[in-house]
C-alpha cells in the first residue's frame, strides 16, 4: 500500500495547483481584453484600468492637467528648448541668438579647444565606450588619471568616478547606510540624496536650511539611538545660491561622531580662489570632511559624478557599491574631457576670478533693481523669486521674447510662494549682457 505524501508536501502541491489555475485565468482574461478576473471561488476581481495603462497613471494625468491649464492661460511650455549648438553665455534657439542663463558651463570649458581635443584623442585611443563595468574589463588609464587629479584637488587619498551625478548620491548613500542608521540633511538638499536615503532604509530627518544650531540639537537628542549617522549638505545650494558654514559643520560632526558628506555639484570650480570649492573658500583641510561628492557636468565640462575621500571609503565603493560595480564604466571621451577641464581650471584661475566677479555684478545690480534674489551669495547661481508659478512661466516667456534665455522653477520643485527664474552665471558673460538682462528683468517684473 502506497504511503500518503507528507502533509507539508500536499500543501505545497495544492498551492502550486492553485497558482497555476490563477495564472491560466489571468492569461485568458488578458487575451479576452477583460479587466475582470475570476478567483478560484468564482468571484469577480476587478483590476482598475489605471493599474495597467500608463495613460491613466496619476502622475501623467496631473501633467496633462498642468499643460492644459498653461495652454488656457496662454503660457507656452518653457522646457526642452532645442539648442542648435554649443550653449554657453549665448545660445541659438530656432535660428535666433539668445543671452543664455540656463547652462552649468560656469568656467566656459565645455567646447574649449583643449577639452574637445582631449575627448577626440580618447575616442581615437579607446573608442566611445569601455563596453563593460570597470571591475570586469572596463578600466582604462584615463579613469585613473581623472580620479587621481580629483583626489589631489581635494587633498585626500583617493576618488572614484561614476557615470551619473544623480546615481553617485543614490548608490553611495543607499549602499553605505542601513536600517540602524540616521541620515540628517538640509531641508533643501538635492533629490538624489533623498532617493539614496530612501534606498538605504535608514531613518531620515531634515533640519531647517543652514540652521546648524538645529542640526546640533537634533544630534544631541537622536545620536545615541543609531549606529552610523550621516550629515549631508551642499557646497552651493542649486536653487538658492547660498552655502553652509563648513567649519561649524566639521565641529558638529566631530562632536557627535558622525560622517559628513558635502555635495559640491555647484561649488567645485566656483568657490575658492582657484576653484577648489567650499573647502578652499573656508581654508579647510580636505581630510576633515568624510565624503566629498561632485559632478563632472558643471565646471568640468563632462558628465558623471565622483566621491573623494579616504582609501577605505573609495576601495569599498569600487568593489561593492551597486551603482559602480554593476554599471558600465565612464565613457573615455567624457573622462578625458573632465580631466582636461580640471587641468585647464588649475592652470587658468582667472576663469574662476572672472566668474566670481560676474556673479557679484549680477547680484548687486539685481538688488539695486529691487529684484528678490533670496539668500544667494552671487556665486554662479542667482534666483529671481517671483512668488507664483504662473508668473514665473510668464516672466520666462517675456524674457525669451527679448532674447534672454532663463528657465522658470515652479511648484513642486520649489514651494509655490518661492517660484522663480534661476540664472546660472558663466565667466563668459560680459558686463554688458548682465546689465541688459537686469534692465529687461526689472522691467518685466514691474509689468507682472
Amino acid at each position: 500500500m502506497a504511503k500518503k505524501p507528507a502533509s507539508g508536501l500536499t500543501a505545497q502541491l495544492k498551492e502550486k495547483l492553485i497558482q497555476k489555475a490563477l495564472d491560466r485565468k489571468l492569461r485568458h482574461a488578458e487575451q479576452a481584453g477583460s479587466d475582470n478576473i475570476k478567483g478560484m471561488a468564482g468571484e469577480a476581481i476587478r483590476i482598475p484600468e489605471e493599474c495597467y495603462n500608463f495613460q491613466l497613471h496619476p502622475g501623467y494625468q496631473q501633467l496633462l492637467i498642468l499643460n492644459d491649464g498653461a495652454k488656457r492661460l496662454g503660457v507656452s511650455n518653457p522646457y526642452f528648448k532645442l539648442h542648435q549648438g554649443l550653449a554657453d553665455a549665448t545660445t541659438q534657439i530656432n535660428d535666433r541668438q539668445f543671452i543664455n542663463f540656463a547652462s552649468y558651463n560656469y568656467l566656459g570649458l565645455n567646447g574649449h579647444p583643449e577639452v574637445n581635443e582631449a575627448a577626440k584623442a580618447a575616442i581615437d585611443c579607446y573608442g566611445t565606450s569601455v563596453s563593460a563595468s570597470r571591475a570586469v574589463s572596463g578600466e582604462r588609464p584615463i579613469h585613473r588619471e581623472l580620479e587621481k587629479s580629483i583626489a589631489k584637488a581635494y587633498g585626500v587619498d583617493s576618488a572614484v568616478a561614476f557615470v551619473s551625478g544623480h546615481a553617485t548620491n543614490v548608490t553611495t548613500i543607499g549602499y553605505l547606510f542601513g536600517n540602524n542608521d540616521l541620515i540628517l540633511h538640509d531641508e533643501l538638499i538635492h533629490n538624489s540624496v533623498l532617493q539614496g536615503a530612501l534606498l538605504s532604509g535608514a531613518r531620515r530627518l531634515s533640519f531647517p536650511h543652514n540652521d546648524l544650531d538645529a542640526l546640533d540639537r537634533i544630534l544631541m537628542e537622536q545620536r545615541r539611538q543609531f549606529e552610523r549617522v550621516l550629515i549631508v549638505v551642499e557646497g552651493i545650494y542649486s536653487m538658492d545660491g547660498d552655502y553652509p558654514n563648513l567649519p561649524r559643520l566639521i565641529e558638529i560632526k566631530s562632536k557627535h561622531k558622525a560622517f559628513l558628506m558635502v555635495d559640491e555639484a555647484h561649488s567645485f570650480g566656483v568657490m575658492g580662489a582657484t576653484g577648489k570649492g567650499i573647502r578652499e573658500h573656508f581654508g579647510v583641510d580636505g581630510k576633515e570632511v568624510d565624503m566629498w561628492m561632485g559632478t563632472m557636468s558643471k565646471a568640468l565640462a563632462g558628465c558623471g559624478g565622483y566621491i573623494a575621500g579616504e582609501h577605505a571609503l573609495i576601495d569599498h565603493l569600487k568593489f561593492l557599491a551597486p551603482g559602480f560595480l554593476y554599471s558600465v564604466g565612464m565613457a573615455p571621451p567624457l573622462a578625458a574631457a573632465s580631466l582636461a577641464a580640471l587641468q585647464c581650471m588649475q592652470r587658468e584661475p582667472e576663469r574662476v576670478t572672472t566668474l566670481q566677479e560676474r556673479g557679484k555684478l549680477f547680484l548687486q545690480l539685481a538688488k539695486s533693481a529691487d529684484i528678490d534674489t533670496g539668500a544667494s551669495m552671487g556665486l554662479a547661481v542667482i534666483p529671481a523669486i517671483i512668488g507664483s508659478s504662473l508668473n514665473a512661466a510668464r516672466l520666462s516667456a517675456a524674457l525669451h521674447e527679448q532674447g534672454i534665455n532663463a528657465q522658470p522653477i515652479v511648484y513642486p520643485a520649489v514651494p509655490e510662494k518661492t517660484a522663480r527664474l534661476r540664472f546660472f552665471i558663466s565667466c563668459q558673460h560680459t558686463t554688458a549682457q548682465i546689465e541688459t538682462t537686469i534692465e529687461v528683468l526689472a522691467k518685466e517684473i514691474g509689468r507682472l
